[in-house]
């Protein structure tokens, strides 16, 4: 078997489908430049054969062989391999009967790697079998030549058997856990289980004994109950028929009493009418009078103590909100108090914030400058000394200017404040004189006033209009809720039928704005309003005034509304200030109007009245004009006044102090510039120090103005929450002040009608009280004449009573008696239909009643009582019942279903037990042969070995030994020796000699037991050209049983190859190309021997 044909898809540098054709049977050789693939076919043909160690493969994981770890959208890899398979001796097991054979192994990236055998899924172990079969165990060291043991069992053929061993072993460690577990089960589990299920049959044996015995007694007790039973229906008949003739009996006697009763109750009756036409008629009136007087007071009373109660809930619920408001106000006041002294504090924490923000970034600035060589001046500013020297020197020079200036400045503001002052004097006469006159205009004014109010006067242009306008809705009631709406009609003891409008309900329309200008635009704008602009109102009331007044227009004149309600743009209901109603559906009302009340002896009467309201009224205007002419003359005055005051006083003052002011800050700056000159001076002398001092001085500065920055704010966010939370707590509690000045308010008004109503159900009752007494004692007196009639007829009565009773005594024996009859007929059913049921219920009473009672028998009722039977069959149900809750019914087919599985397992120990006998004492057979093919195996490769190394390598020698501490069945090593020196290890061997023994093992092995294929990955890498060409000749020459795939870039080795593969690396992908060498090599050879030819012919002509 051998390699014919290799094909790759996305594995490692190979992208696209690349396949590798036509391999020699025998000797085949791969080269190319570094880098360009070569090492990878031999990789892929390692990954088909199932390798383990992917570091073999030069990969960490199956994705790192996909083509760039699957980034370049290729996101498996697949290798397929064709063998020949036409030389059946060296086939593997199962597949004689293929020639060929296709083995595909697939590895997608982020999934598991799967086998494919001739296209079909197949197992790793499978593939596994397949190669090691025929010597292809990928996994078993050959790279590593100190492995030397293994690499010998596998050339003899042993390594698959000691695998398959160690597969078997591990089987009996898991059959022999299993061997432990079924032990476990049966000392834990089935034999307890048996015992358990024994004791349950026992109890279940002592149950069915019970159960025979209890059978027994209950036919005792049961026949027993039977014989009673048949004596109860025999004895009752006779029983019957007495009593029924003493029922008879009775029933005759009760007849006569009933008649006498009867005789007795017609008398009476008429002595009953004769007492009813005297006197029955007035005592029903009386106590009818009393019933309906006691009525009323009682519901009298029920509605005042009703209301006492109301009264008093709402004078608690008074109380209440007072204490609670008090607290509350209690609470507000200290919260205010709070919240004022928190902003206090907060205001106080904001300005230190801003001063510390402010020193901060002076300081930070003042830091930058003296870190660039600069220091501060006066104004904090930074500069260098001698910039500042000058800034001095101009300040002096300046400030004495400045004083100059202001002296002469302050001499001429002192005579100017003189002439003012002159000036201000005389207008202030004239002042005060205007000021008298406005007070006395002022007061007629209030006076004229006061007499209008008393007069009670108002403009009523537009009365009769708006009152038209809301015609019957002008006596509607306004309420804020259909709630509070309900409760008025309820409890609001309304005289008169009312409407209630809801604000939130009422649905209100107005006139649209453009209709309305429209509408003006008509009939001009001073003639035609919207009734709703005519009323002043509250803003609460605008849903309500828009239902009433929205959809009307108040005219001057009838032509006017006319013209304005029929224009079909506007078709708008008006009213005339007289009161005339036009309606857009075609309707006038007019003249005297339901709407008005008014006739003509009001209207002279009004008129009369109003005269001299409108006098006054003229007066007050006449008074306001005169009024607002002084108001303007004061206005003026005071103007005038207050711009001399200002120029007098403030203007020439203040020039007078900013004058003095400025001459000593003049004097003051040219002090501190002369002081601030000399400190510069003394600075510029001791610079260097100076700087270094005044640096730290500002770092210190800095870093204690963030600290400072730094508490502030976190001072101030802390404070700001605070006073959030506190100004929230304050608005709750405001609300909750007005919510209670409400409820308090509205409980105040609830106790005074509630008073209102209790006083005036206090009379009321008192009233039905005196009714009652005297109806009370008219019923006394009629029921004195009553009583006299009453007693005639209780003697009658007395006599009737005797009689009823003496007849009731005789009912109540009859019912005895007939209860007592019912009683034994039913006795006697009972007794029959018992025996009827008892006879079908225990078939075996038909057969055993003639034994019944009988002596000697098992129903001697005699010789057993049966009392004590019924007891003792009781206490028998009583132990059954204990017994029955505790035995377990299906004991006894539990009990052989666990013995028989007790015994399956026992049997199913035995045999696994037998075959763990018999696959150890096959191991140990083969074992025994193992050894015997190890040590023939071991003998001719070490003689192979020997001879193929001292050919490649003359004068040197090497052997196959047992290691130091174990013999050849436990480990192998090398011992090589150069001349007649033996190397101990080797590490004391160059890389072409560890190379060689490598190689002359290989061979050694392949002459033994050959494998298929052989893979060389640059073993001639440590070689010099000779050792090479010495290798590729041999393998060429000599070994004829295997298939050789060797990697080289010596063309020594390859040269000697039947075919040649080269592989190049072309943008990013790697290709390959075959080359035959066998027509070559005939060429080359018979090219040699040309050559030796022509030298013989040569020599022999030189001869």
């Amino acid at each position: 078997m051998y390699i014919k044909s290799i094909v790759l898809e996305g594995f490692k540098s190979y992208a696209q489908r690349t396949e590798i054709k036509d391999f020699d049977p025998l000797f085949n050789a791969i080269t190319g430049l570094n880098g360009s693939g070569k090492s990878n076919i031999l990789d892929s043909i390692c990954f088909v054969l199932g390798i383990n160690n992917l570091t073999q493969v030069r990969a960490s994981n199956l994705q790192d062989l996909v083509y760039k770890n699957g980034q370049a959208g290729i996101t498996k890899a697949t290798v397929s391999i064709n063998f020949d398979n036409s030389n059946k001796s060296q086939s593997p097991l199962g597949f004689e009967a293929n020639d060929e054979i296709t083995v595909t192994r697939q590895v997608v990236v982020g999934g598991r790697s799967k086998y494919l055998i001739n296209g079909v899924n197949a197992a790793n172990s499978r593939v596994q079998d397949l190669f090691c079969s025929v010597g292809l165990n990928v996994n078993n060291p050959h790279f590593l030549i100190m492995q030397i043991l293994a690499m010998i069992e596998e050339a003899a053929g042993t390594r698959m058997y000691e695998c398959k061993k160690i597969a078997v072993q591990k089987t009996i460690e898991k059959k022999e856990f299993k061997l432990q577990s079924i032990q476990t089960v049966l000392n834990e589990e089935i034999s307890p289980t048996l015992q358990k299920l024994k004791e349950e049959r026992a109890s279940y044996l002592e149950y069915q004994k019970l159960v025979r015995e209890i059978e027994h007694l209950s036919r005792f007790c049961v026949a027993y109950q039977f014989v009673l039973a048949e004596e109860t229906k025999m004895s009752s008949t006779a029983t019957l028929k007495g009593m029924q003739s003493n029922i008879e009996k009775f029933q005759e006697s009760r007849d006569e009493i009933e008649k006498k009763v009867k005789q007795l109750n017609e008398h009476i009756a008429e002595m009953e009418k004769q007492k009813d036409k005297e006197i029955g008629g007035r005592l029903r009136a009386l106590e009818a009078a009393l019933s309906e007087s006691q009525r009323v007071n009682t519901k009298a009373r029920s509605a005042l103590d009703l209301k006492k109660q109301n009264l008093r809930r709402e004078e608690v619920k008074y109380n209440e909100l007072v204490t609670h408001m008090q607290k509350d106000s209690k609470a507000l006041l200290s919260k205010e108090k709070e919240v004022k002294n928190l902003e206090k504090e907060l205001n106080v924490l904001l300005e230190e914030s801003e001063k510390d923000a402010h020193a901060l970034a002076a300081a930070q600035q003042h830091f930058n400058a003296v870190s660039a060589g600069l220091s501060s001046n006066k104004d904090g500013e930074e500069a260098s000394l001698a910039g500042q020297m000058m800034i001095c020197k101009n300040e002096i020079s300046k400030a004495v200017t400045e004083a100059k200036q202001a002296e002469m400045k302050l001499n001429y503001a002192q005579k100017e404040l003189k002439a003012k002052e002159t000036e201000v004097k005389k207008v202030d006469e004239g002042y005060k004189k205007d000021q008298k006159t406005f007070e006395a205009v002022e007061k007629m004014k209030i006076t004229l006033e006061k007499q209008i109010n008393e007069l009670n006067y108002s403009d009523l242009a537009n009365a009769k209009a708006l009152e038209a306008v809301a015609g019957g809705k002008l006596y509607n009631i306004i309420v804020d809720t259909e709630v509070t709406g309900k409760k008025l009609l309820e409890k609001g003891e309304l005289k008169h039928r009312y409407t209630i409008i809801p604000l939130n309900k009422i649905s209100a329309r107005c006139v649209q704005e453009d209709i309305v200008k429209l509408a003006q635009s008509l009939a001009g704008h001073a003639n035609l309003h919207l009734a709703l602009s005519l009323i002043v109102y509250d803003s609460e009331l605008q849903k309500a005034m828009e239902f009433v007044f929205g959809t009307t227009l108040v005219c001057n004149n009838m032509d006017n509304a006319k013209k304005v309600t029929f224009d079909k743009r506007i078709m708008t209901r008006s009213v005339t200030l007289d009161g005339d109603v036009f309606d857009p559906q075609g309707t006038l009302h007019g003249g005297n109007c339901l709407f008005y009340s008014y006739n003509t002896n009001n209207i002279v009467c009004a008129s009369s009245q109003a005269a001299p309201v409108l006098s006054k009224l003229q007066e007050v205007k006449d008074v306001e004009i005169e009024l607002k002419k002084k108001e303007s003359e004061l206005a003026a005055v005071e103007n005038e006044l207050a711009s001399l005051k200002m120029v007098a006083e403030s203007t020439l003052l203040l020039d007078s102090v900013n004058c003095e002011e400025t001459l000593k800050k003049t004097e003051e700056s040219k002090m501190k510039a002369e002081k601030k000159y000399k400190e510069l001076e003394n600075k510029i002398k001791n610079a260097e120090a100076e700087c270094l001092k005044e640096r730290k001085n500002a770092e210190q500065k800095l870093e204690n103005a963030k600290k400072k920055s730094d508490t502030s704010s976190k001072k101030i966010k802390d404070m700001q929450q605070e006073v959030k939370a506190l100004v929230l707590e304050l608005e709750e509690l405001k609300q909750e002040q007005v919510s209670y000045k409400q409820q308090i308010t509205a409980a105040e008004e609830a106790i005074k009608s509630y008073q209102d109503q209790v006083d005036a159900m206090v009379a009321e009752v008192a009233k039905t009280e005196e009714s009652v007494e005297g109806a009370q004692k008219e019923l006394a007196k009629q029921k004195k004449v009553i009583e006299l009639h009453d007693n005639a007829i209780k003697d009658k009565s007395a006599e009737m009573v005797k009689y009823r009773e003496q007849n009731n005594e005789l009912q109540l024996k009859i019912k005895e008696l007939e209860h007592n009859i019912t009683k034994c007929q039913q006795e006697t059913a009972d007794a029959t239909a018992k025996v009827d049921k008892m006879l079908k219920e225990y078939k075996w009473i038909a057969s055993d009643k003639p034994l019944f009672g009988q002596p000697n028998t098992a129903y001697d009722f005699k010789s057993s009582n049966p009392k004590e039977a019924s007891q003792k069959l009781q206490k028998l149900q009583e132990h059954k019942e204990k017994l029955g809750r505790n035995v377990n019914m299906r004991a006894m087919n539990m009990l052989s279903d666990a013995e028989e599985r007790y015994n399956d397992l026992m049997k199913k120990k035995r045999i696994v037990e037998n075959d763990k006998i018999k696959i150890l004492a096959v191991i140990e057979e083969l074992d025994r042969k193992k050894k015997q093919t190890l040590d023939i195996a071991w003998k001719k490769v070490n003689e192979d070995f020997g001879s193929i190394f001292s050919t490649l390598l003359p004068g040197a020698r090497a052997v196959l030994a047992a290691s130091k501490t174990h013999n050849v069945f436990v480990g192998m090593e090398f011992r090589v020796a150069l001349g007649n020196t033996w190397k101990e290890n080797l590490t004391e061997l160059s890389g072409g000699q560890r190379s060689l023994v490598a190689l002359s093992l290989i061979l050694a092995m392949l002459l033994f037991r050959p494998a298929p294929v052989y893979i060389l990955d640059e073993v001639d890498a440590a070689l010099d050209l000779s050792h090479t060409q010495n290798i590729g000749q041999m393998l060429q020459t000599h070994f004829k049983h295997s298939q050789f795939i060797v990697v080289s870039l010596k063309d020594g080795m390859f040269n000697n190859a039947n075919v040649l593969y080269k592989t190049r690396f072309v943008d990013g992908v790697s290709t390959i190309a075959r080359y035959s060498q066998i027509r070559n090599r005939k060429n080359e050879l018979a090219h040699k021997k040309d050559e030796k030819i022509r030298k013989i012919l040569k020599e022999k002509n030189n001869l």
